[in-house]
């Protein structure tokens, strides 16, 4: 894992047609929850400036896409699990970038 990426410990999985996914999920307590988010918008930013405006479906030609899911478990945890998806282009700059596997 980044030592710039403290909550995001990323999965990475392959399909068919050599797209790519990194899923991470987060389990946090609800006063972490800014740190968390703050994380996630440091790799889509730099999503975005890498890769501009080629966010979309990717079996529509897109560069790249995610997703974020956010729920509560009562009131003394937060998950947040978020997918990042892209080509093998994409996929290697982020791994660059962020030191990941």
């Amino acid at each position: 894992m980044s030592s710039e990426l403290r909550y995001l410990d990323f999965d990475y999985s392959e399909d068919a047609d050599g797209h790519g996914s990194f899923d991470a999920m987060a389990s946090i307590a609800p006063e972490r929850l800014g740190e968390v988010q703050a994380e996630i918008d440091r790799v889509l930013a730099w999503a975005e400036a890498a890769f501009p405006d080629a966010r979309g479906a990717l079996d529509e030609g897109a560069t790249w896409d995610h997703d974020l899911q956010h729920t509560r478990d009562d009131a003394r945890f937060e998950t947040l699990a978020f997918s990042l998806s892209g080509t093998a282009n994409f996929c290697a700059a982020l791994r660059e970038r962020f030191g990941l596997d």
